[in-house]
């Protein structure tokens, strides 16, 4: 059993919480999931870790209520537990591996669309921890949305905000704000890292192979059942089929099929699409969890 030991309202609809898993918190990096199961019966739901602290053993997770499983999940209080907490699952980001020294010559964006924010955020305080400052934008629909602000000042060289409404910063989408920094501002960068929503990633990828920017995209808005048995996260990159749950969930957003990735991902909408794939999993051999992603809206 997993104990919450806080919980607190971030934006409408959307939640944190800081969940006692000394093992996870432990072995924990960066662009890595959990998976947590609220009871034996409950939906196996996949959430990439928001932060982790590895003396308290705690590990902090960010969702937003879209279904039935999440909205029973934002009943849970403070001492509820989860009854499975697994992980950490899913590739770390590749900043990890890289030569400090060198990661810390390149200059680094990240772009978040909506709850992308909770995954972005460990990222970029990783990197300033190992002394390295890497530039953020944030959208959401209107300040109301805005995720995990005061956080992320204390850890970005430079915060943007984008907002659809024009409530707060900059009025726009995130990608048009990425380009005015660019053209009108004459940042420079050597990568991108986005995530958010999957038309968000799409249209970043497309603005960032303009520019010849390397671009990184988290494609956790498309895992199902998070241990590559279901074939629901299944994936074209470049050449190659790929599961986002166990090879990512980050890849090189320019090779990432975004149309077929964005068509599955309708398709577990209806009950025609569902029926289509289940028929495609029988003949991979794959019985997909028809479950639906969490984070599929603009900003």
């Amino acid at each position: 059993m997993y104990k919450i030991k806080a919980k607190r309202l971030l934006a409408p609809s959307i939640y944190l919480m800081d969940v006692e898993a000394p093992r996870v918190a432990k072995s924990a990096n960066p662009g890595q999931f959990v998976i947590v199961k609220m009871d034996e019966k409950g939906e196996r739901i996949p959430l990439t870790i928001c932060d982790y602290d590895k003396t308290a053993g705690t590990v902090t997770i960010v969702f937003q209520t879209v279904g039935c499983s999440t909205n029973k999940m934002s009943l849970l209080k403070e001492g509820d537990y989860f009854s499975d907490f697994v992980g950490p699952l899913g590739q770390p980001s590749e900043f990890i591996e890289e030569d400090i020294e060198a990661l810390k010559q390149k200059k680094i964006m990240f772009v978040a669309g909506g709850v992308g924010a909770a995954p972005v955020y460990p990222q970029v305080k990783w990197l300033y921890e190992h002394g390295i400052a890497a530039d953020a934008i944030v959208g959401c629909k209107s300040e109301d949305y805005l995720l995990l602000e005061k956080e992320m000042k204390l850890v970005t060289g430079n915060l943007y905000i984008a907002t659809d409404d024009g409530s707060y910063g900059y009025k726009g989408l995130v990608t048009d704000l990425l380009k005015d920094l660019i053209e009108k501002e004459g940042k420079k960068y050597d990568v991108v890292v986005a995530i958010g929503p999957m038309i968000m990633m799409k249209f970043i990828t497309q603005l960032t192979k303009q520019y010849g920017i390397k671009t990184i995209v988290s494609m956790n808005p498309v895992m199902v059942d998070g241990t590559g048995m279901c074939g629901g996260c299944r994936l074209t990159v470049g050449e190659e089929t790929r599961f986002a749950c166990v090879d990512g969930p980050e890849f090189d957003g320019h090779l990432v099929d975004f149309d077929e990735a964005m068509r599955r991902s309708t398709q577990y909408k209806s009950q025609e699409g569902r029926a289509e794939i289940e028929r495609q999993e029988k003949v991979t051999g794959h019985v997909c969890n028809l479950g639906l992603g969490e984070n599929n809206e603009w900003n």
